[in-house]
């Protein structure tokens, strides 16, 4: 008997990826959604009896979508897949009631023996004696069912990257201070040196912010990092790091600057890792303390002409503790990036 699977995922690349994931020999049809509202109405039309679903996605995210399904009394089995890998997002989506949480991304034997244990799937014996192919469509899915996860942009698998690098730093941090990191959807874009400023435009115009920027190189790959840290943070970062000393500038730039390692090395390597390369890193550099947006990205706008720009906004739960991370590749970087993204596209 056919199963209906629904794979929920704001990104075309994660969609793409967990179709092809897939045991070649399930019996199943798939159906896509772009986020939780889409999803909730397809598992009303009976088609999730299981349910692979995002966290982070416009609209309506994972945690909401399980609410929903609770709500509105659903019967679906859900297996959470995403980059967020926090120890409390695994004890949140567990409790609203998900059967597993599977770390982005996963490889085809991984899933298969999830999908066993839980009793949801039994391979055939040509499917122990066969691998997966991309190039062979599933069993229960033409390729007209695989084609919307088949499209990829190659802004979709930046961002998708980039997702799993933002949780992969979002842990380190949670596990540091003991906290629940709010991790938003990474923001791509070619941006103009006159536009870097626009990136940030949901930041308080009136407030004061202290940055410092850290280069990487590797594999015809450069880029600066630059983590945005608003002055308003300082007192709740203190109190996590458990500081009971007088915040001078000295202090402040200490904790930025702890900040950055921890963020900026995390990305960065986390995206290097996906992209099977490694970046060297450069020291550090103070771009501005207690100033207004707009002068923090004057004083670089020198180094750039175009860039292909990441945004994170990192914010702690129950902190006033804010800080963005602008991932800044170089426009000769974008040829070889995207060589080094074309996996994904395949």
């Amino acid at each position: 008997m056919t199963t209906p699977v629904l794979i929920c995922d704001d990104s075309s690349v994660a969609r793409k990826q967990m179709a092809r994931t897939l045991p070649a020999d399930w019996d199943i049809e798939i159906s896509y959604a772009k986020h939780g509202q889409e999803a909730i109405e397809l598992l009303k039309q009976g088609k999730g009896d299981i349910m692979f679903l995002d966290l982070n996605m416009p609209v309506m995210d994972g945690y909401e979508t399980l609410e929903a399904i609770i709500k509105n009394d659903l019967q679906s089995m859900v297996i959470v897949v995403s980059g967020d890998i926090q120890p409390e997002a695994h004890k949140r989506v567990k409790a609203l009631g998900a059967i597993e949480f599977i770390k982005k991304p996963i490889g085809p034997d991984e899933l298969a023996s999830i999908l066993e244990k839980f009793g949801l799937y039994t391979p055939s014996p040509e499917g122990l004696a066969s691998s997966q192919s991309e190039s062979t469509p599933p069993v229960g899915r033409s390729e007209q069912e695989l084609a919307e996860a088949g499209s990829v942009q190659y802004r979709d698998c930046i961002q998708e990257i980039a997702n799993v690098a933002m949780g992969q730093a979002a842990d380190l941090l949670a596990r540091l201070l003991d906290v629940f990191v709010k991790l938003p959807i990474p923001n791509v874009n070619i941006l103009e040196v006159s536009e870097l400023k626009m990136a940030l435009s949901h930041t308080a115009q009136d407030s004061t912010y202290s940055a410092v920027c850290q280069g990487f190189i590797g594999s015809g790959i450069a880029g600066e990092a630059l983590l945005i840290f608003s002055d308003s943070s300082y007192a709740d970062m203190a109190k996590l790091l458990k500081f009971e000393g007088e915040l001078t500038d000295t202090v402040q730039l200490e904790l930025i600057m702890d900040i950055a390692s921890i963020l900026v090395g995390a990305c960065t390597g986390g995206i290097a890792q996906q992209l099977d390369i490694s970046f060297s890193q450069g020291h550090p550099m103070v771009l501005g303390q207690h100033v207004k947006v707009g002068d923090l990205i004057k004083t670089n706008e020198t180094r750039w002409k175009q860039t292909l720009a990441i945004e994170i906004t990192y914010e702690i739960e129950n902190y006033d503790i804010t800080c963005d991370l602008l991932l800044l590749f170089t426009e000769d970087s974008i040829d070889n990036l995207n060589k080094r993204l074309s996996y994904l596209m395949d």
